[in-house]
């Protein structure tokens, strides 16, 4: 068959569907310490439905967009900078690009959009008109219809806004009012000004950058082998662990065995963990709050002890870690932290995990039931090695591994060692 081809509309502005207020709202602490003025572009993909009402239902969801910019009026303005290094949010009302295509083929003809795309990354993500600033918008959408009635939404959010779960709380706003809903399930919080905004630590030198060449894999993760690292974990220690504790665990062993650093050199594993819960009482409401709540939790040990050491006591690690965020992150807030840890060494000893199977993304419901499958496409990010975590197109369970993180002269390695858990 012919190479599938893409045709866009121009974008269109989405205005908010009533009056909203102006003025300039400033980002949290944690917005502009814990995130970067980078974009974060993916794509939910609904499968065909006999149901489902083409037109009319893009139409709607266009409509459900504009309804939740009236709540989520922040969401409708542009990132400003009226100082240098001030960012903050200008509610000028303006609304969100949203762009309509249409592909020649159908989900099947592309292998449903799964690795490697047969569709370019640039057709399926909204980008705006040239006279507009992509770091200064906070959201974009697009969706492409596929000629089996099947749909992809790709969709490019603001970091310095929105951390995955308030992004996921948005897209779920606009999702039931779509479909009819009064108002949001969910009253969305700003109150950024609210986050304690701790002292600067002294900076250290500029961080160095390598642009590295990594290899997307994608790998699957069943829950029979989660569940035999759990009851490894349980039977040496006695002690309960996470499916997240148990998969990272495993990646970073499996890393460390395939990259082979020397013995003494640092391997490093950081993820960013929800604060959420530990923002009670200091937020009005934790509930509905969109901004960044995450706070990085980062293990440092040698090349050697992580490859020798049983894969029980690389969990136990993982879990000493996350148990450690509490201290480390109310120390920060009330300006006690002694060091940035913020700033993580970008070299190959680094690897970084997000865990994008529950923020949200796949509950979402624009009027064509929830996604099928939802993926990141932020593959052009080489200067740190990345893993995601993503809920594998059903009927499959388990956990799909989203890899970009070692470089082809260790792929091989990489895959045969996290093969075993398959």
């Amino acid at each position: 068959m012919a190479a599938p081809t893409v045709a866009k509309s121009p974008p269109e502005l989405v205005p908010p569907a009533g009056p909203t207020p102006g003025g300039v709202l400033p980002l949290s602490s944690i917005d502009k310490t814990a995130a970067v003025r980078v974009s974060v572009d993916f794509i939910q993909v609904f499968p065909p439905s006999s149901d489902r009402g083409g037109d009319d239902q893009v139409a709607t969801m266009r409509q459900g967009f504009a309804r939740a910019l009236v709540p989520y009026y922040p969401v409708a303005g542009r990132i400003a900078e009226p100082s240098p290094g001030d960012l903050v949010v200008d509610c000028t009302g303006e609304g969100v690009w949203f762009v309509e295509a249409t592909a020649s083929c159908s989900l099947a003809d592309v292998n449903g959009l799964e690795r490697p795309l047969l569709i370019p990354k640039a057709e399926l993500i909204p980008r705006p008109p040239p006279e507009e600033k992509l770091e200064d918008l906070i959201l974009m959408a697009q969706v492409t219809k596929f000629t089996c009635g099947g749909f992809a939404v790709g969709i490019c959010f603001s970091h310095l806004v929105f951390d995955g779960q308030g992004a996921a709380q948005f897209l779920q706003a606009a999702g039931e009012l779509a479909r009819g809903f009064p108002a949001p399930s969910v009253a969305p919080v700003w109150d950024r000004e609210t986050i304690p905004d701790p002292p600067k630590l002294p900076r250290g030198p500029p961080p160095s950058f390598t642009a590295f060449s990594f290899v997307t894999q994608v790998v699957e993760i069943s829950p029979e082998s989660i569940l035999r690292i759990k009851d490894e974990f349980k039977a040496a220690t006695g002690e309960t662990c996470s499916t997240f504790d148990a998969v990272t665990a495993a990646v970073f062993k499996c890393r460390a065995l395939a990259v082979e650093l020397a013995d003494a050199a640092e391997v490093r594993l950081g993820f960013a963990a929800s604060t959420r819960h530990l923002l009670q009482g200091v937020l009005p409401s934790v509930d509905g709050y969109y901004g960044n709540c995450v706070y990085p939790v980062g293990i440092t040990r040698s090349s050697k002890t992580i490859r020798e050491a049983p894969l029980p006591e690389v969990v136990g690690v993982m879990r000493e870690a996350k148990e450690a965020l509490k201290v480390r992150f109310t120390d920060w807030m009330h300006g006690g932290a002694k060091d940035d840890h913020y700033n993580v060494p970008l070299d190959y000893g680094t690897v970084t995990v997000s865990d994008w199977s529950r923020v949200g993304f796949n509950e979402v419901d624009y009027g064509f039931g929830e996604p099928g499958y939802v993926f990141t496409l932020n593959d052009d990010v080489n200067i740190v090695a990345s893993v995601i975590y993503l809920k594998p197109p059903a009927p499959k369970r388990g956990i799909r591994l989203m890899l970009r993180c070692v470089e082809e002269p260790h792929a091989a390695v990489f895959a045969d060692e996290l093969a075993k858990y398959a």
